[in-house]
């Protein structure tokens, strides 16, 4: 046997079975003796993936200090605490360990993916060693361990068929596919195959949903399909999100720029002959008031407000900063199956005798009708005939219709015969339970059931008087089944296939009025034509026929039974979308949100589906796997934006894809459920699993979980996200420009030689009281109505771009001048005291701040078109905060602490009257700025 590295990349499905089994060392009949097992075990390891322990409490908590923030702000809290300044170090402090604090509580449950693959991981396999079949856990298997496998099983490692009797695999979560694969033996002997076209080949993970089958484990663990995702997991680091990314470039901004003038202010004032030590403590308090200390708690609280509002919108957030990062969010990459659809097959047309029928209703509630659409232009209501109960329906006495009673369309009987006959030859179960409808079995056998319900047939009714006698299986060379079931008027043979093949063994042909003839050359074309135009629309077709057997006995093999058929109709089905979903895609295309198909699922049927949603026009372009392989990382990232849908690809080509987007600089958001879905929602920017459908391994690796599988809350949350992102620009806005103006004040007086017109404790409280509330309560400002038809942010932009700066530089202006107005009025007007005018010049600038909170409420929309009221946070924020300033100004117990004097009744008018100005100058630039 060759090593671990020969076995990883051997294409096992284009190999014989005696190839394979002299490669594995293995017996295709007595399987692995007991010694060798043992060896083999000891040399591969269990058939399990390694579980990577979660970040323990230390690593999580030091991960929330990574900022350079975070850091300034600890050390201006340590200077604080050396210049006994307590209740600002105090403030800073609580600040720091608030942002920490929420942070670590969301981020808690993140790093758990490879914990969610081993969960997925069966508890027990049917092994045959030594020519005897043992029951034993899964870990147990090694390469070259001969399996057996049946309906019900979950496959417990990769291998290779050696035998398979109508053996059918549901491998969805793996390969994106929504219908079960059939499985054969026979060689594949194309080396490179796509995952899901290696039909002789079982995967870890998947279902079998039909049939029996032998087959020889050729990988475990981590070496599996299965396996591989699991190390791309392992290799994938989550990256910094844009806002992340933004505000570090702003924090070092501001640091480099708050240095610079705090070391010109505190050398300008010490040539001037001021006081050392009064110098280092206002350099100290400028220090502080530059860099908007309250923005990391601000930027959080708000996220996680952002996170409560979102689970009321069927998104559940993992990771805080996920929020902003919808907000962003340029090309959402989804999964097609059961993200954009259902995954639920679902009947949608019928043919009958060259009438076609709409059947109505999506998934498995047997909620909907059957109309017909063409033909002779009536519709199928579904009336009952006059008949007494237990009555069977005859059609012609040379061709007896053993039927249970229902509700039979008073104008086309031989409809009711398709939907019955489809029935009695299926071996699903349609089920419900606590008001949710699901197959167990095949998802297309389930449809018909479905399909037959909507008009009140039912398999528990017709098997009570029709039980099953025999049954041949479908199979790949024959593509029919068949179910011989025991009537009132005999044996007969039900049957459902591919049309084609079907077709060409039936003799007569069921009337649309139950009325049976002889299968004419028109009819044939008629029915060609219509299975074509089926296909031509990505529907999967079955034909469905039947025949009477006569009197028993009568011989069960294929060529005799499957012969002489009466052809009754066709049944077309999809999987369809979801209600939703195309008013979703349009959503975002007037996002400015580019939507991208990715499906394992074969090209015409992606193609159908994306003409549907509207995605796809014949503009774009659309790829497969087998095209993507061909092509190198630097030509797919050429290509990838002219690319609407991607068919048949693996976890590697969406991690590819991705990456390509990435690459292009675009914010990447990846959906989906399956575990061939999870490496590229770890990797994209932001992962979103779906939370009914979606695999364990899926909600681990994501950002988001969509709680009620609704493409529609995808959109939602862009909306709350770019809402929120919004929010928190117009808190930088204010914050910046507020504390520009303190800046630009102290600035000002220091070169015009004026004393210093505030003190040091001063500016540390006009950044507690607007730093704080008013801010935080921009960031929960509603949202505008237009959000979601407004461009995405550029990714490469800073948070806050030129035109946005220049205005905080005109405010940041306005609000100093004010103030250096108060003082210069109060000392060189009135000839007031120093204090008394440093506690006018404190009152104008905490009030002119204050008003300007309103102003930053939005750049071009009055605060009186917006609603005064429409943000009562803001209200209460403002009204607290200036309760606050007067108590302080005309409380004496606080007159030693902040160095203020009581105003009277003129100069509380004179302050409103100045911190007005820069307010209603901003009303008036935004009117001009509506007029242009």
């Amino acid at each position: 046997m060759g090593s671990d590295q020969q076995m990883d990349v051997q294409p096992w499905h284009s190999l014989t079975s005696e190839d394979i089994a002299g490669r594995l060392g293995s017996d295709p009949t007595a399987g692995l003796s007991g010694p060798d097992a043992a060896e083999r075990l000891n040399d591969h390891g269990p058939n399990e993936f390694p579980e990577t322990p979660p970040p323990s409490f230390l690593q999580l908590a030091l991960a929330q200090f990574s900022s350079l923030i975070i850091w300034v702000l600890i050390g201006a809290a340590v200077l604080s605490g050396l210049l006994q300044e307590w209740i600002d170090a105090g403030a800073i402090v609580a600040i720091v360990v608030l942002n920490a604090l929420l942070g670590f509580g969301q981020e808690y449950k993140a790093e758990r993916s490879l914990a969610a693959l081993k969960r997925l991981s069966v508890v027990t396999a049917r092994v045959v060693r030594d020519g005897v079949v043992h029951v034993l856990p899964a870990q147990a298997l090694v390469p070259g361990d001969l399996i057996l496998l049946e309906a019900g099983d979950r496959v417990p490692a990769d291998a290779r068929l050696l035998s398979a009797t109508h053996l059918r695999a549901q491998e969805a979560t793996l390969t994106g596919e929504s219908t079960p694969v059939e499985k054969s033996s026979a060689l594949r002997p194309v080396p490179d195959l796509p995952l899901a076209d290696r039909v002789n080949m079982v995967f870890l993970g998947t279902n079998v949903v039909g049939g029996k089958g032998r087959a020889l484990v050729v990988a475990t663990g981590l070496r599996t399909e299965l396996g591989r995702i699991a190390s791309l997991l392992q290799r994938t680091e989550r990256e910094p999100t844009p806002l992340q990314r933004r505000l570090a470039r702003l924090g070092h901004v501001l640091i480099y720029l708050a240095l610079a003038i705090v070391s010109l202010v505190f050398g300008l004032g010490v040539l001037r002959g001021e006081p050392l030590v009064d110098m280092f403590l206002t350099a100290v308090s400028l220090a502080v008031a530059a860099i908007p200390e309250g923005l990391p708690a601000i930027v959080t609280i708000t996220l996680a407000l952002g996170v409560t509002r979102m689970v009321e919108r069927h998104a559940l957030i993992r990771r805080l900063p996920a929020v902003e990062t919808l907000g962003a969010t340029t090309v959402i990459c989804t999964d097609k199956t059961g993200t954009l659809t259902k995954n639920e097959m679902t009947v949608t047309r019928l043919y009958v005798d060259g009438r076609t029928f709409e059947v109505t209703g999506e998934g498995y509630e047997p909620a909907g009708n059957i109309r017909e659409v063409n033909g002779a232009g009536r519709e199928a209501r579904g009336e009952r005939q006059g008949r007494k109960d237990g009555e069977a329906l005859q059609l012609r006495p040379e061709h007896p219709s053993p039927l249970a009673p229902g509700p039979v369309p008073s104008n086309a009987p031989g409809l009711l015969e398709v939907l019955t006959s489809a029935v009695l030859c299926s071996g699903a179960i349609l089920q419900e339970r606590e008001g949710v409808w699901s197959v167990l079995g095949d998802p297309t056998e389930g449809a018909l059931l479905v399909a037959a319900a909507k008009r009140q047939i039912h398999k528990s009714e017709l098997e009570a008087g029709n039980p099953q006698v025999a049954e041949i299986p479908f199979d790949s060379d024959r593509k029919m089944m068949t179910v011989i079931r025991q009537t009132s008027d005999g044996p007969v043979a039900f049957l459902k296939g591919a049309p084609d093949v079907l077709l060409g063994r039936c003799e007569f042909v069921m009337a649309a009025d139950g009325t049976v003839r002889a299968l004419t050359e028109a009819d044939r074309q008629r029915i060609v034509s219509a299975n074509a135009g089926f296909a031509a629309d990505a529907l999967r077709v079955l034909g469905v026929a039947r025949r009477s057997l006569g009197v028993e006995p009568f011989d069960e093999s294929p060529g005799l039974v499957e012969r002489h058929l009466i052809f009754l109709g066709l049944m077309a089905m999809k999987d369809p979308l979801r209600p939703e979903a195309k008013r979703a895609v349009r959503q975002c295309r007037e996002a400015g949100i580019r939507t991208v198909m990715i499906t394992g699922d074969h090209r015409d049927t992606a193609l159908s589906i994306a003409r549907e949603l509207g995605l796809y026009d014949g503009d774009g372009s659309a790829l497969t796997g087998a095209e993507l392989d061909s092509l190198t990382d630097a030509e797919l990232t050429q290509l990838v934006e002219g690319v609407t849908v991607f068919a048949r690809v693996s976890a590697e080509h969406k991690l590819r894809i991705v990456h390509a987007w990435k690459a292009r600089g675009a914010i990447v958001a990846m959906t989906g459920d399956g575990v061939n879905d999870a490496p590229a929602i770890k990797t994209a920017d932001i992962g979103v699993a779906m939370g009914l459908t979606g695999t364990d391994v899926t909600k681990e690796a994501a950002d988001m979980v969509v709680t009620d599988d609704n493409f529609a809350s995808i959109v939602s949350a862009v909306e709350e996200g770019r809402t929120i992102y919004a929010n928190i620009l117009k808190s930088v806005h204010f914050l910046l420009s507020c504390n520009l103006s303190e800046i630009l004040v102290m600035l000002v007086a220091t070169v015009a030689g004026f004393p210093l017109p505030l003190l040091p404790v001063q500016i540390l409280w006009i950044n507690l009281v607007t730093d704080g509330l008013p801010a935080l309560a921009l960031a929960v400002d509603p949202a505008v109505p237009d959000v979601m038809r407004r461009r995405p942010l550029d990714p490469q932009a800073p948070v806050l771009e030129r035109s946005r700066l220049l205005l905080m530089g005109v405010q940041g202006v306005l609000l100093a001048f004010v103030a250096v107005c108060a003082f210069v009025l109060s000392v060189y007007v009135e000839g007031a005291p120093l204090e008394q005018a440093r506690t006018l010049t404190f009152v104008v600038m905490v009030l002119a701040q204050l008003f300007h909170a309103f102003a930053c409420r939005s750049r071009t929309h009055s605060i009186f078109t917006l609603g005064l009221f429409t943000n009562r946070s803001l209200i209460l924020a403002v009204g607290v905060s200036i309760a606050l300033q007067v108590l302080l100004v005309q409380v004496t117990w606080t007159d030693d602490i902040f160095n203020v004097v009581s105003l009277d009744g003129r100069h509380w008018l004179l302050a409103v009257g100045l911190a007005l100005i820069p307010f209603m100058l901003g009303e008036a630039q935004k009117a001009m700025t509506r007029r242009k």
